[in-house]
């Protein structure tokens, strides 16, 4: 079984997939950040890095999911390869940091690889206000992350709305977690793991 989480840069994707990982005995994978070669070069000059950011995000995510598909046990993924395209290289093409002939070939590599993967079993969607994504970020404390505009962490919202909502054809759960503290309060981490008893496994608890 594939689960994936879902959410903005800070929504808590990391956390949480750390303690489902932990609550249910499941295999984690975690995105590449730390080791995005272009990370801090698309931080300083996004339009010149976009295109090689992208690709390589796409070239990792699209691994992970053959290894996916491969696995005999669960493994719950620290965000997919359908966001990348669908929220943030759309982000980036949207506020003209890709031009039309890189967006085509990002594009054609995507599709082709989406050919032979499947959609994950189940999407773990955290939603987030702008400033509850710019509070954990501070509170994390990476130099590359603090210079994000604004507007950039709000165009993401957007597109994550609507990639959930309207484009992504599986299965859903959405959390808010701006008034939650799925981390520290042992209440919330509860509701959270109801939700995906009762998606997953058909389970009702009071």
């Amino acid at each position: 079984m594939h689960i994936a989480i879902a959410g903005n840069i800070g929504s808590g994707k990391t956390t949480l997939t750390n303690l489902l990982a932990k609550h249910y005995g499941w295999e984690p994978r975690f995105e590449a950040v730390d080791y995005n070669p272009y990370m801090e070069d698309y931080y300083k000059d996004i339009q010149r890095w976009s295109f090689n950011l992208e690709c390589f995000f796409l070239k990792e995510r699209f691994k992970d999911l053959l290894d996916i598909a491969k696995s005999d046990h669960t493994i719950i993924q620290d965000r997919t390869i359908y966001e990348g395209v669908y929220v943030f290289t759309a982000t980036n093409k949207a506020m003209g940091h890709l031009d039309d002939r890189d967006f085509q070939t990002y594009m054609e590599l995507f599709q082709q690889m989406t050919e032979i993967v499947k959609v994950p079993d189940l999407m773990i969607y955290l939603r987030a206000s702008v400033p509850h994504l710019v509070q954990n970020i501070q509170k994390r404390g990476r130099d590359y992350e603090q210079t994000i505009p604004l507007e950039y962490l709000q165009n993401l919202n957007e597109r994550y709305e609507d990639f959930i909502f309207n484009k992504y054809k599986g299965r859903v759960i959405a959390i808010n977690v701006d008034d939650i503290d799925f981390l520290n309060n042992p209440k919330d981490f509860a509701g959270i793991i109801d939700k995906i008893d009762r998606t997953l496994f058909g389970l009702f608890t009071d």
